[in-house]
């Protein structure tokens, strides 16, 4: 199995919302939540940052700005594990002896120190992410390092995936997909997803990996 990371194995998609909310209001500004989550797996944080600045004007600097966001979402984190359903998918994923292995468009540091500070990265044999391929999801290129990591056939694997773009890098790369939506996505935009979930917390693993 191969599993997204951010808004799949750990919210961290609410994190990052819920700190660009707060530096905007600490402007005396509202963020335009329609418009904030983009449609691939790419950092977007300097569009962002420059559509603060314009929205702020000459007083805005971008520095004191990062520095406060990025400690209020650090607060939030501390607090934060891993998804609804996830702990016990990898447990019985290891019951069963799957081999897990994780495809992210995030980079590497990012997606270790949030597992090791929740203690589960041990869990994953494997790691593909975004500072290690050309491009983000839904380019398919994280997808096929995880498989080449694995050693394994897209016909062999299943991914798991909250956002339309990942599930779209997935069957690029030839794999099936279950979708478990993180709270932003709209669900109509997961059609090509084989399974689609509410949470790993709906139905045990044995079942979701006879569905698709």
């Amino acid at each position: 199995m191969i599993f997204d990371f951010d808004g799949l194995l750990m919210d961290t998609e609410s994190t990052a919302l819920a700190s660009w909310q707060y530096e905007w209001r600490k402007n005396g500004l509202e963020l335009d939540v329609t418009s904030y989550f983009a449609d691939h797996g790419g950092d977007v944080s300097a569009e962002r940052y420059a559509q603060l600045a314009a929205a702020v004007g000459p007083g805005y600097v971008q520095a004191d700005s990062h520095a406060r966001r990025t400690a209020f979402r650090e607060r939030l984190h501390l607090t934060l594990g891993l998804a609804l359903g996830i702990p016990e998918w990898l447990d019985e994923a290891a019951a069963l002896g799957l081999r897990l292995a994780i495809a992210s468009s995030s980079p590497r540091s990012w997606v270790r120190g949030h597992l090791d500070r929740v203690g589960a990265l041990v869990r994953f044999d494997v790691m593909a992410c975004g500072d290690e391929v050309g491009a983000p999801k839904p380019d398919p290129g994280v997808y096929e390092l995880a498989l080449r990591r694995l050693g394994l056939a897209a016909a062999n694997a299943v991914a798991v995936e909250d956002t339309p773009h990942g599930v779209g890098a997935a069957r690029a790369a030839g794999l099936r997909c279950i979708a478990i939506p993180n709270p932003h996505v709209d669900w109509s935009r997961f059609a090509a997803a084989d399974l689609l979930l509410p949470s790993a917390a709906t139905i045990p693993l044995c079942e979701a990996l006879a569905l698709p």
